[in-house]
């Protein structure tokens, strides 16, 4: 590996902006010219045959997932569950977990105070 050097100026002094020139040789870019993307514009005009095979597969694999899901759902609705009874628990789940995480990082700060286990602040304060 070559040692670091300098970038040294016509003068053969250090350049004062030694990075300013990131193009090697040439002419320097504009920098209002366009960006050109290395990806194409279109990507589907641009795919094989394969890739379409595939696409079309995961899109039958998905249409399952929803039908099972549908079905899911229509089984849940029969044994008498509504979606607003199930919003509800969610939520009240969500909170349930803030309310347990608070808890957590409570003990976990009483655990560092007398420099104790953080096990053994489950066990006092049972």
């Amino acid at each position: 590996m070559e040692p670091f050097l300098p970038a040294l100026s016509k003068a053969g002094r250090p350049s004062a902006r030694p990075f300013s020139r990131r193009t090697p040789g040439g002419t320097p870019r504009a920098c209002s010219a366009r960006f050109k993307s290395p990806v194409p514009s279109s990507p589907t005009a641009c795919q094989p045959a394969s890739d379409e095979d595939a696409l079309q597969r995961e899109i039958e694999e998905l249409k399952r997932k929803d039908l099972a899901l549908d079905q899911e759902i229509a089984q849940l609705t029969a044994e008498g569950y509504s979606p607003e009874e199930l919003e509800t628990h969610i939520s009240l789940l969500h909170e349930y977990n803030e309310i347990k995480d608070a808890g957590q990082m409570l003990l976990g700060r009483l655990a560092l105070l007398p420099a104790a286990p953080h096990g053994r602040a489950f066990q006092s304060r049972d």
